[in-house]
């Protein structure tokens, strides 16, 4: 008897509660379209815009924020105030009113930038949408020497323009979402036909769509909601806000999402290794760029290590210090009270909250903090006795080379690894050293990205996408797309050498 009362209390446990949640993309207005119902759905906007004609009988409903204020009173306002009532029909002939029916889809319109026309006849919406936008710049953090400098902007369309301006063909195909179950955001899927891998595009589709989540403002959001591991601390898409770095990753197959409000594209599948790559690359002569992609891997091992080995090799292993080192060592070391692995941390500790300190204070004041505050705290910490100057030539070349990373997201995971390797090393030596980068080499060995190897061409060996990742090699070499993409037209070009 108490078995069976077990047993059922545990089947009771394990079943998933039934969300409840409405996938409609358009609001619920009660009762028929109506002048009066549609302004009750926005009662107590006070920025609602309504504006009564009494000779044409029509009344039109609006958020003057969101329209763009010369086409509208052009193509609008002016016309409603100066038209006969014979005339209408022929205004409402434009292909600028659009007749609706649908009193949900009238509120949807309205809150998408077009007003809405109530005339004895019909409700008609006015598109007329074109807010302020930030205009396009260069990109701030995928600053690049040479190449184009514009960036994507907050606004899908205008990010969508400058992407078809680019891509001046057929075979770029857009697919249009909304996210959010309050705030509706608009996404777009992008992708080219014949060369991306279907798999991926639908897989990226249903993920979209079975978002349930009440806002999604930013496209790392977003990212968060559809990735493979979203318990991970490494990025499974490659975030950018450069349109040539976008259309590029089209061209191998990739898909890309733009989200609206977001100035940032997501593109996938991606691998762990193009977080090491930069535009520059591309732009500079292959051994140039060969040379730049190695040094960034040179400094990802260095921002990784330096400070964990010297905590394991003061801590355990001195043996492994060159005699002539080892005496200024040993007395820089003299002076100080804490062991190597609080040492460390320490000054690790101080170093991330000067790099938080000056990323968000205004520019100006955030590089003063940061190149005083180092100096300073570095050589009072140095002189009080609380570190050594080995320790500080080590964190300071971890930081050094940390900025070395093109990307911000891998650059804030390979932070974290830091910590977790410098307490490792003070635990256990070189023994918990090698058994953190295992761990690591271990975890990134098992995630993946829409479906795809995080860590191709590496594992699995793909030896022949290999001459553009771990060196740039040259463009007659770039024959076929890399093998991640998994697409149905591997050929890119037919150069001759």
């Amino acid at each position: 008897m108490f078995s069976r009362l077990l047993k059922s209390i545990l089947t009771i446990a394990n079943q998933k509660p039934q969300q409840q949640t409405s996938h409609t993309s358009e609001p619920q207005t009660a009762g028929p379209l109506s002048l009066k119902n549609v302004l009750d759905e926005f009662r107590e906007c006070s920025d609602l815009t309504h504006r009564t004609y009494p000779v044409l009988q029509a009344d039109i409903v609006y958020f003057e924020h969101l329209l763009d204020n010369h086409k509208f009173t052009y193509n609008v306002v002016k016309p409603l105030e100066n038209i006969r009532r014979e005339e209408l029909g022929a205004l409402l002939q434009q292909s600028l009113f659009q007749r609706e029916e649908d009193p949900s889809k009238v509120v949807r319109g309205i809150l998408n930038g077009s007003a809405a026309l109530f005339l004895p006849q019909g409700v008609y919406l006015v598109s007329a949408y074109g807010p302020q936008m930030r205009s396009i710049e260069s990109s701030q953090t995928e600053s690049t020497i040479v190449g184009p400098h514009d960036a994507f902007n907050e606004s899908l369309d205008t990010n969508l323009s400058i992407i078809r301006r680019r891509v001046r063909s057929n075979r770029l195909k857009v697919k249009q979402f909304e996210v959010g179950e309050i705030f509706k955001t608009r996404v777009s899927l992008l992708y080219i036909s014949e060369i991306a891998n279907m798999d991926f595009v639908n897989r990226m589709s249903d993920r979209i769509q079975n978002i349930e989540y009440s806002a999604v403002f930013d496209g790392s959001m977003l990212i968060q909601l559809v990735e493979d591991f979203p318990s991970t601390i490494f990025p499974l898409f490659l975030t950018s806000e450069r349109p040539d770095v976008a259309v590029s990753k089209l061209n191998e197959g990739r898909v890309v999402v733009i989200m609206d409000q977001s100035p940032s594209v997501i593109i996938g599948p991606t691998t762990v290794f193009e977080f090491f790559t930069s535009p520059d690359d591309y732009y500079s002569r292959w051994a140039v760029g060969t040379f730049l992609r190695i040094l960034r891997y040179v400094a990802f091992v260095l921002t990784l290590t330096l400070t964990s080995m010297y905590v394991a090799i003061t801590t355990y292993h001195y043996e492994m210090i060159p005699q002539n080192m080892l005496a200024s060592m040993t007395e820089s070391r003299s002076r100080v009270p804490f062991p190597p692995v609080l040492e460390a941390l320490l000054m690790e500790t101080t170093l991330e909250l000067l790099r938080e300190a000056g990323a968000r204070l205004p520019s100006k004041i955030g590089q003063t903090i940061g190149i005083v505050g180092g100096i300073v705290i570095g050589t009072a910490a140095v002189e009080a006795g609380f570190t050594s100057n080995i320790l500080i030539i080590a964190v300071a070349m971890s930081a050094i080379a940390s900025f070395v990373i093109p990307s911000y997201t891998m650059s804030g995971s390979i932070r974290i690894i830091r910590f977790a390797l410098i307490i490792l090393s003070g635990m256990l030596g070189n023994f918990g050293f090698m058994f953190g980068i295992g761990l690591v080499i271990i975890h990134l060995s098992k995630l993946t990205s829409l479906g795809a190897p995080y860590t191709i061409p590496l594992a699995p060996i793909k030896t022949a996408d290999w001459k553009d990742t771990f060196i740039r090699g040259p463009f007659w070499m770039f024959s076929k797309r890399p093998k991640q993409s998994r697409t149905p037209n591997p050929t890119t070009n037919k150069m001759k050498k």
